[in-house]
């Protein structure tokens, strides 16, 4: 499932984000990124101990545990702290996937790679290019957002960012480990949650229609949740 979140950050939050952003103390991106992916990643990113990028991703993870959406769709177990990335002058990351398994800064614990997600800061008219394309069972998709937003995706997912011909894309990234691990699972939960919240406020909370499919909701939750 490719979905799209609109408005995780608000304006306000987007330009505070920015104001400590430009101030940042940008760095090689290549130098975090694997044997392979090092070849095709050209961009600037944060420290992972940056204080400005830490506080920043931790102000993120709130708002994301504040949107049902982003729950209802990721039906998050763990995440990776955010990152924050920029690309400008040509900057681009080629074809790549990400791995499979990270480890969680600072916890001795590791991380299995369900779902990728990208959260713009930059509005699409201040830059060129930097289309973020990801290949699914559709072909590939070019996504470029409203600052705010974010798009969720598999990280099973072939994707790439295109160059930046002219200003620069700034955004943040992070991973998240699912509690269902399949994506055709995780899609077929998040369709049925949207429908028992659409007929809940239209229904009410009791109605017996209501029950029923809630309950249907949880029990799929239980069969197919990682323990």
């Amino acid at each position: 499932m490719l979905l799209t979140l609109a408005n995780i950050l608000s304006a306000d939050e987007v330009r505070q984000f920015r104001r400590h952003l430009d101030a940042a103390a940008w760095q090689d991106g290549a130098a975090t990124a694997g044997s392979v992916a090092r070849h095709v990643k050209h961009n600037q990113q944060l420290d992972a101990q940056d204080a400005t990028g830490v506080q920043l991703g931790e102000h993120l993870l709130r708002r994301l545990g504040q949107t049902p959406q982003f729950i209802s769709a990721a039906l998050p177990r763990r995440i990776y702290p955010p990152k924050f990335n920029r690309y400008a002058g040509g900057g681009q990351y080629g074809a790549h996937v990400d791995a499979a398994i990270m480890q969680l800064p600072g916890s001795g614990q590791s991380l299995r790679t369900d779902l990728s997600a990208t959260l713009f800061l930059t509005e699409p008219e201040e830059y060129e290019g930097g289309e973020l394309e990801i290949e699914d069972a559709y072909g590939v998709q070019a996504v470029k957002l409203a600052a705010g937003d974010m798009v969720l995706y598999p990280a099973t997912s072939l994707h790439r960012v295109t160059p930046v011909t002219a200003g620069a894309r700034v955004a943040a990234f992070f991973w998240i480990e699912s509690l269902v691990e399949d994506d055709r699972a995780r899609t077929l939960l998040y369709d049925l949650d949207q429908t028992v919240q659409e007929l809940t406020a239209g229904l009410g909370a009791q109605d017996a229609r209501v029950l029923k499919l809630s309950g249907i909701y949880h029990n799929l939750v239980r069969r197919w949740a990682a323990t």
